[in-house]
């Protein structure tokens, strides 16, 4: 594995943030259901989405990739058939996995899930609890992503807790639809990351698919629904443009382009907590920058809504003059690493002054990171760029292990940080 050392150094420029990973997975899933010929735009080929479209080409959507797009004929309207045993392989992609798995019992046969890093940690007990009660086969490994499901989703009412994972949410929500008759999804407890949930509400609707939404509480979802094929462009990603919104508001000077004030991405909440923390966005057609209009301010993060940004948000309170409190952030123990734990060990070899709580972080800011220390990513996307961020504000260079994790979401990543005069060189590689 290759390491990056990273010389402090000032960020200035324009950027165009890469397009929404949320989305683009939403937009592929959408079209591979749908009965003919999509053409979905501003594709980045990242390791998540392209698991996304070979899970879809397994079920017998036909996908061909083309450099920053994708032609897509959907499953629907496709010669295609699905193999009667199949394997859908979603790397380390929870959206893949937690979308696909519903979506692969409207085709005919067995579905075996495999996948990589942390994936088989990540609870499936909604989904279980769904095939006991349906009598749906399956069987899996503890620890270890080795799922083999094999029956049929049957229409009915599906209680769902909305505090565990939106995505459970999002991939019955894909799939009732194209049952024969209509069902229900009743949430159980308070609903966590209702952006999410506009997401794919908001791509459904795009493709021809109608639900009701009863205020989070309950989704009334008509059955014998379909598809319709259509032409769609991806938006620019909030969780991305976090880094650099970041970077700029820690005296960096970075424009963010290709991003849509009117977004439903629950991720665009980092213009808003950074709002919060002093700083003034000026956002046109051009782009979207920001000021400090003074010193940072401390704040209190939620984490329920966009637990995503929490990283890089941690970042900027290291450097905020008070006490920064993260809350409500359980869930990032249960990410690609256990967030809260690496993001605070990590940052606070660089100077950072943190401490870790069950589900939050109390951060208390310092003038300035010192860095000149070995660093390590925790194998997560979401750390390497944080710390690639932090390595701005420190006084000596730093050394991030394992960084080719940014592939999972965004592969050009330091290729943009250099364009914009990040000083970076590949440090040395391991074993």
């Amino acid at each position: 594995m290759a390491d990056l050392k990273i010389y402090p150094s000032k960020l200035k420029g324009e950027v165009k943030i890469p397009p929404s990973k949320s989305m683009a997975h939403r937009a592929i899933i959408c079209a591979a259901l749908s009965d003919g010929l999509c053409i979905i735009e501003n594709i980045d080929y990242s390791d998540d989405i392209i698991a996304t479209i070979d899970a879809m080409n397994s079920l017998g959507a036909k996908i061909v990739k083309h450099k920053d797009y994708i032609e897509v004929i959907g499953a629907y309207g496709s010669d295609e058939k699905p193999q009667e045993t199949r394997i859908i392989d979603c790397n380390e992609s929870g959206s893949t996995l937690r979308f696909l798995v519903p979506i692969s019992l409207l085709f005919k046969g067995s579905s075996k899930f495999i996948g990589r890093g942390n994936l088989g940690k990540r609870p499936l007990t909604t989904y279980y609890n769904i095939f006991e009660r349906q009598g749906i086969e399956y069987s899996y490994e503890e620890g270890n992503l080795n799922l083999v499901i094999n029956g049929e989703l049957n229409p009915g009412t599906f209680e769902v807790e909305g505090n565990v994972s939106s995505q459970f949410i999002t991939g019955l929500l894909f799939t009732l639809p194209l049952l024969k008759e209509d069902s229900k999804i009743i949430i159980t407890t308070e609903m966590e990351s209702k952006g999410y949930i506009d997401l794919t509400l908001r791509a459904m609707n795009d493709f021809g698919v109608e639900i009701i939404n009863n205020n989070y509480r309950e989704f009334i979802i008509k059955g014998n629904q379909k598809y319709n094929a259509r032409n769609y462009r991806v938006e620019g990603d909030y969780s991305q443009a976090a880094f650099f919104l970041c970077a700029d508001s820690l005296g960096n000077d970075v424009l963010c382009k290709d991003l849509d004030l009117n977004s439903l991405q629950g991720d665009k909440e980092v213009i808003d907590i950074l709002e919060r923390m002093n700083v003034v966005f000026n956002a046109n057609d051009i782009g979207v920058k920001g000021t400090t209009n003074g010193e940072l301010a401390s704040t209190v993060i939620d984490g329920s809504q966009c637990p995503d940004i929490i990283p890089v948000l941690t970042s900027v309170a290291a450097l905020t003059k008070g006490t920064t409190e993260i809350i409500n952030a359980g869930r990032l123990r249960i990410k690609e690493c256990d967030r809260l734990a690496a993001v605070t060990s990590e940052l606070n070899k660089l100077g950072a002054k943190i401490i870790e709580k069950e589900d939050g972080l109390v951060v208390t800011g310092v003038e300035k990171l010192q860095g000149g220390v070995e660093v390590w990513s925790h194998k997560d996307h979401r750390i390497a760029m944080t710390l690639a961020i932090a390595s701005t504000r420190c006084e000596e260079p730093i050394v991030i292990k394992d960084y080719e994790c940014i592939a999972k979401s965004y592969p050009n990543f330091f290729e943009d940080f250099k364009a914009l005069g990040g000083n970076v060189h590949e440090w040395n590689v391991g074993k």
